[in-house]
């Protein structure tokens, strides 16, 4: 088995390289120029033909033609990589129903789309950080106290999972991105950023940032 994650420094590639790391899934980092233009070249975009990063090919899955799975945009990427490389999924003390996995599945799927759909629009988009960040950071805040999982509950991992990662990135972007931010009005937010940047697997994709 061989995965091949691209991406560029602070990118989005940050969030399946963090789940990668976090779960010990080997695999090979090629990080693109983007200030160069590496990820324009031929090469690249013959797996991404949007130019975008990140791009992830598994050549332990076979795509319909035969050849080696590629994937580009982050969520389906970190998707494929709680399904089929650390069975976030299935088992786990439940027995393998299957109905427990298709709520897990759901449940992934939606704080996925959520991180990329909404928080993300809601952080780099100007005029809806104005209208809607501080009601997300809000809602956010009462789910997030005590240091609780996003999958949390009878059907899900009271442990960090693939839906953590994909939100808790976004959060971690703040003092990155926005220092200027005034995260007070939100400790439980603030405290998750804080937990999210103590983590080894972290700091080893971040660099320390």
């Amino acid at each position: 088995m061989a995965l091949t994650l691209y991406g560029g420094a602070r990118s989005r590639a940050s969030m399946p390289r963090w789940y990668l790391e976090e779960r010990g899934i080997p695999y090979t980092w090629h990080e693109l120029d983007l200030k160069a233009g590496e990820h324009h070249q031929e090469s690249y975009t013959a797996i991404n033909p949007f130019a975008k990063v990140p791009a992830l090919v598994d050549d332990s899955i076979r795509a319909p033609g035969g050849e080696p799975l590629q994937l580009f945009e982050s969520g389906a990427i970190l998707m494929h990589l709680a399904e089929h490389h650390a069975n976030e999924f299935g088992g786990h003390g439940m027995g393998g129903d299957p109905g427990h996995a298709a709520a897990r599945r759901a449940l992934a799927s939606q704080w996925i789309l959520f991180a990329n759909a909404t928080l993300a629009v809601a952080l780099f988009v100007p005029s809806n950080r104005e209208r809607e960040f501080p009601r997300l950071m809000g809602v956010l805040d009462g789910l997030l106290r005590g240091g609780r999982s996003l999958m949390a509950g009878p059907w899900g991992n009271p442990d960090w999972s693939v839906a953590d990662c994909a939100v808790n990135a976004y959060l971690a972007y703040l003092p990155i991105f926005f220092a200027e931010i005034d995260l007070s009005p939100w400790p439980a937010v603030q405290a998750t950023i804080a937990a999210t940047q103590a983590r080894e697997a972290y700091q080893r994709v971040m660099g320390g940032r």
